[in-house]
Order: C-alpha cells, then structure tokens, then sequence
C-alpha cells in the first residue's frame, strides 16, 4: 500500500478513536465496518503495522492486537513476508482452518458448500405439518385494518408468549415481551443497547457462537472468566440445553446464577432457545424466576423448536427495557412479519403437542448417533446430551481444526470446539448435531470414520488459538 492508499484508509478511518474502551478494539471495530461494508474489497493490502502505527500516532502493539483479532474473525489473513490483507469473502474449502480462523457455522448458511452434509448448522430443515395449518389460520385472522408496524411485537403474539412463561410460574405482563425476527435479533438489540465498545461480556465456554460474533463485533472483551476487579457490562449463559453441549444447569448454580447477576446490577441473557427440547420432560424454570430483580433478560425463538425458517423469537424483561429495545428495533425495520407472528402464536398454543414429537424425535436420533459413534470411533470421547440438538466430542489427538479440513473432503462439514470459545481454546474438540434421520446421521458418521482413518493427528498437534479478548 503506497502513501496515497494510506492517506485514503486513514481518512476512511475518521473518528475511530472517539470511542470508549481500547485503542486496539476501537480500531478493529472501525477496520471491520469499512471491511463489512465492501470499502476495503477482499485482497487489499493493508498498511504494515508500524507504518499505520506512525500514521495514528499510537503504539505499534495497538496495530498488532487490530490485526490479530480481525484475523481471528477471518476478516483479514496475515502471513510472514507478504504483509496483511482483507480476506476472500468466499474461502475454498481447502484453506487451512488456521490461517484465517473462520466461523464455519456462519460461513456455511452463507455459502454452502456443495454435495456436502451440514453437521455445522443445528437446526431443522423439517418444516412440521402443523406449521401450515398456523399459517391458513394466521391468514383468517389477519385484520381488515391494520398498519402492520408493530415494533415490540403484535399484541396477540406479545400476549401468547406472556401467558406460556405465566404458565411456566414466571408472572407476566405482554408490556414485558418483545418479538424479534429470531433470538439472534434479540442478542444483537440486547448488545447494541447495553455494550459499549471496551466494554467486558463474561460467557461460558463452551458457548453459542453466534452470540460471541455479535459481542465481537460490538468491540466487546469477552471473558470466560472475570479479572480482579473486573465488571461486565453483560453476562451471557445457556443454562438449558445448552450449545453446544446439551448440558442442563442444576437448580443451585441457577440461583447463585441469579443472584449474582441481582447483587452486582449486571444485566444477565438467559438463553432459551433449545429450553424446551429436554429429554426428561419440561423445561426447568427461567433464570428469572430466581429472583425479584430485572436483571434477568430471557430470550427464546421457535427456530430449534418448530423450523429455522420460521424467524420468530422473544425478549422478556422489564417493560422500561423492552420500550427502550422498541424504539431501537423501529430503526431498523418497524417490525417483524404479522403473518408470520399470528402463525407463531397459533403454534405456542399447541406447544405440548409440537414440544412432545420434536423431543421424541430429537431422543431417538441422539441415541442413534451415540451408537453409531460408539461402533465406528471408539476412541471419540463424547458426551451425551440431557437436550437440545448437539453433542460435544474429544479428539484423542490431533487439531479439530484440520481434521475438519479432512473431514470437509470425506464429505462431512463439522464444525470445530475453539469456534465455541470465547478465547479460541477447545482445540480438540468438535461439535456433531443429530438433527438428521438415523439412515443420514449412519452415513454423515460413516463419513467421519474414513476421514479420521485418513487423518494422521500424530502430525497435528492441537494447536491452542487464543483470541486477544
């Protein structure tokens, strides 16, 4: 990049340093939106860090941390001898997971790869027959006059969802509910609302990696585990039927869960996607049902409990937050798709019905897929799930990050454990769904045992990627 190309990146910089937390996120978070936003088109050098250093007047380690953190989102690659440069938006399949540290959740809904089976996106590609039937009677009660602009949601959905979580023991007023296109809307609102760039996001990890792209792209520091002192602006938990894990949370930690959370005033998402999908029966309560406080924000959707296609989820919380989240929804696009509300509604009405066959389902095909795992990878350690759609899986050697590579070969499209962690860790570990019929779910493992077969891990070690945040 000659000193013309500088002095146009720096004036497309502006004003990245007004912000409040570290140099180094505010610059990430202002490179990434000019990436993002196609001003810096994919293959474009970027300055070398003690020039662009110069050019900020900041240290050269500011530069640095930018870059690697921006590497580790797969937004620019970094090689020794040939400098920086913005990453292809399309990846081929064959580049070393390592060199760009790339979602493969997120990169797989975008480009899909061809002839491969998708054990990386967990959710269901079944719509259920019921869900045509909501919509012929979400189509009957449409109103004669309506604006259709309903920001915090339509007012027969608000009211179903407040009555479910009634029915679940939490009291609820329809002014404590928000409906967002999906639970990664309600993550976004929720982060666009409460975090700061700088500011801390204590998570679990394992953990949801959507969730931790949008606290990273929020210029968050995401911490598993707090510093002395240290404060979060948000804390993050699946405490049922967790993802990746499957794990359920036990009655204790919820309530010292919760009243953390209350004793500090630290705003806590309790996330619900996959709450009822438990294998032993209803769900456990809501993290806000262990304490009075309004610190506690659920958030839920019917994508991993109905079909991903259909984009309806929620916010309850306080009413002062959810008029706060309305006015911040209204920006963006007035609101979600009336039909698809009504419809949703007619579904919650019929939750027993919808939550008892897609468990029954959901139970069968975890078996399955143990049992397979069990005959054709017995050296796999894998833990079996009390719920949700996912199971969590130990390599015995080797980096899960390049037997994903081999694996991608083999057909199968697995996503590895340091996509899960917050710091990059989980190196050896490997997510597998069991959403698919048993017959795809023998074959998708048929699969995985060639690759490892092919797999020589003695060669990989796993390598432990750590995020600066």
């Amino acid at each position: 990049m000659n000193e013309a190309n500088i002095g146009e990146l720096i004036e497309l910089l502006g004003r990245w340093a007004t912000g409040r937390g570290p140099l180094y996120l505010l610059l990430a978070a202002r490179l990434r939106d000019l990436i993002d936003d196609g001003l810096l088109p994919p293959d474009t050098a970027l300055p070398p860090d003690r020039v662009l250093a110069r050019r900020l007047a900041v240290a050269r380690g500011t530069v640095v941390a930018a870059y690697d953190l921006l590497q580790q989102e797969a937004r620019v690659v970094r090689r020794r001898g040939s400098g920086t440069r913005v990453a292809a938006a399309d990846l081929p399949a064959t580049r070393a997971a390592n060199e760009v540290g790339s979602n493969p959740l997120l990169s797989h809904i975008l480009h899909p790869p061809d002839g491969v089976t998708l054990l990386t996106c967990a959710a269901p590609d079944e719509p259920p027959p019921l869900l045509a039937e909501a919509f012929r009677q979400a189509v009957s009660l449409l109103p004669e006059r309506d604006l259709g602009y309903h920001p915090a949601g339509h007012p027969a959905l608000r009211a179903a969802v407040a009555a479910y979580y009634t029915g679940r023991d939490l009291p609820t007023d329809p002014s404590q509910i928000m409906v967002t296109t999906g639970a990664q809307q309600a993550i976004t609102l929720l982060t666009g609302l409460l975090v700061n760039p700088g500011d801390v996001v204590q998570t679990e990890s394992p953990t949801y990696p959507g969730a931790l792209e949008v606290f990273r792209h929020a210029a968050a520091v995401i911490r598993p585990r707090l510093e002395p002192g240290e404060r979060p602006a948000l804390m993050y938990a699946i405490p049922t039927a967790s993802n990746p894990a499957g794990t359920i949370m036990d009655t204790a930690t919820r309530r010292r869960l919760a009243a953390a959370a209350t004793e500090h005033d630290v705003p806590l998402i309790d996330d619900e996607v996959c709450a009822e999908l438990c294998f032993s029966g209803s769900a456990p309560p809501p993290l806000a049902s262990f304490t009075s406080g309004e610190q506690i924000i659920t958030i839920a959707s019917l994508s991993k409990l109905v079909w991903g296609g259909l984009r309806v989820g929620w916010i309850r919380a306080a009413a002062p937050l959810v008029s706060r989240l309305a006015r911040l929804r209204a920006v963006h696009d007035l609101g979600g798709d009336v039909l698809s509300q009504l419809a949703a509604a007619s579904v919650l009405s019929r939750l027993p019905e919808v939550r008892q066959a897609r468990v029954e389902a959901l139970r069968h095909r975890h078996d399955h897929l143990l049992s397979r795992l069990r005959a054709r990878l017995p050296s796999w350690e894998v833990f079996p799930a009390l719920g949700g759609q996912t199971v969590w899986a130990r390599l015995p050697r080797g980096d899960a990050d390049t037997f994903a590579q081999v694996a991608l070969r083999h057909g199968v499209a697995i996503p590895p454990g340091r996509s899960f962690d917050p710091q990059g860790g989980h190196a050896d570990h490997l997510r597998l769904h069991f959403l698919f019929p048993p017959e795809e779910l023998t074959a998708a493992i048929d699969a995985l045992a060639q690759a490892w077969a092919a797999y020589d891990g003695a060669r990989h070690p796993a390598t432990r990627h750590t995020l600066i945040v």
